[in-house]
């Protein structure tokens, strides 16, 4: 392994779609929605396991999920858990995480990614990887991973590369569109340039940091001003000054889309951001009907194409429904369309606004 190679593995999201299952307190990946016997974050860090060195692994997490990550992840170090002060989208987050390295390894070359996909193929996922890592570092570029896409799916962003490579199976980048319409997806994918947006970025420290300063310049002061106390006891007090004065950025808004040496590799290793209730339908196991369930209680009568939740030792009946999204807990119960699963983040505000904080 290379001993330059490092990954910092996102960990602070709500993952509000995945409610009632997930909340603000235990958020999704930390929870093991498909019913593998592990969560999302354990099944991510075991992927990158197998070719970063453990100790070149770092998650960035929310401050109240430290404690989760510490059991849940017992091989990774306290000092490789980043405690955010407060959520302030990707583009800090990558900031702290590539001037801390800096500081430790110049010649350091980082995969950022979320903490709550899919990757079915490991092993190609792994070449891919090394392959991005291998460009990255010798062409001084920033690649991103594009999962060829099978349908036009609305929930992921598109990049749109050009038709000429420049090395085996990597393309410039022309554009980043966020989530389309029905029709601009259908569109995307029959023009044969456009590739789902993994969310997964590799570049070398230094050209990140370079970057920060060229095209953010004012997140990048706040943090070279303090880089002296990243890697010493004081680290966090420097991040607790940091994180309020920084802009709640996407780095896709804030560095990708303004750098002109941005790169995709095309890949397909069975991928999926797990970022609703029907990506979850589409990686389960169904039975004959197409109904896909977790627990150990469940009766199903009559009922087609369901996506059905229950813990375990609750006995749950469901008969006559078709196409919905079922989803019960200690304390909360979820009856949806699967068509409406994109509003169940407007389902959870309502109830915040109605009912309180309690169930959120």
């Amino acid at each position: 392994m290379n001993q330059h190679h490092y990954v910092a593995i996102m960990a602070g999201g709500i993952g509000s779609r995945f409610w009632p299952m997930s909340r603000t307190a235990f958020p999704k990946q930390f929870l093991d929605i498909l019913n593998l016997g592990k969560t999302l974050i354990q099944s991510t860090f075991e992927r990158y396991a197998s070719f970063i060195p453990v100790e070149n692994i770092y998650i960035v997490t929310s401050q109240e999920y430290v404690h989760i990550v510490e059991e849940q992840l017992p091989s990774i170090k306290k000092d490789n858990i980043l405690a955010e002060p407060s959520r302030k989208n990707t583009a800090p987050c990558v900031a702290y995480i590539s001037f801390k390295l800096l500081q430790k390894d110049p010649e350091a070359s980082l995969i950022v990614a979320p903490s709550d996909h899919i990757v079915l193929d490991t092993e190609t996922f792994e070449q891919v990887s090394l392959k991005a890592l291998d460009f990255a570092a010798h062409l001084k570029a920033f690649v991103t991973l594009g999962i060829k896409p099978t349908y036009p799916n609305t929930g992921y962003g598109y990049i749109q590369h050009d038709t000429l490579s420049v090395a085996e199976e990597v393309y410039k980048v022309k554009t980043f569109t966020e989530k389309p319409n029905l029709e601009l997806a259908k569109t995307f994918i029959s023009s044969g340039d456009f590739l789902w947006n993994a969310g997964i970025f590799i570049w070398q420290v230094k050209k990140i940091v370079q970057a920060f300063e060229q095209f953010q310049p004012e997140m990048y002061e706040l943090f070279a001003t303090e880089k002296e106390l990243f890697n010493t006891p004081r680290e966090k007090e420097a991040i607790n000054r940091i994180y309020p004065l920084c802009t709640n950025v996407s780095i896709d808004y804030a560095i990708m889309e303004k750098a002109d040496n941005v790169y995709v590799i095309p890949a397909s290793f069975g991928w999926s951001d797990l970022g609703t209730w029907n990506s979850a339908y589409e990686n389960m196991e169904k039975d004959y009907l197409g109904n896909a369930v977790t627990g150990d209680k469940v009766l199903i009568i009559d009922a087609a194409k369901c996506m059905v939740s229950s813990p375990e030792g609750k006995l749950l009946v469901l008969q006559g429904l078709e196409d919905f999204i079922v989803v019960d807990t200690k304390d909360a119960l979820l009856i949806c369309k699967k068509e409406k699963e994109q509003e169940i983040k407007e389902y959870v505000a309502e109830v915040k606004r109605n009912i309180g904080d309690m169930y959120s």
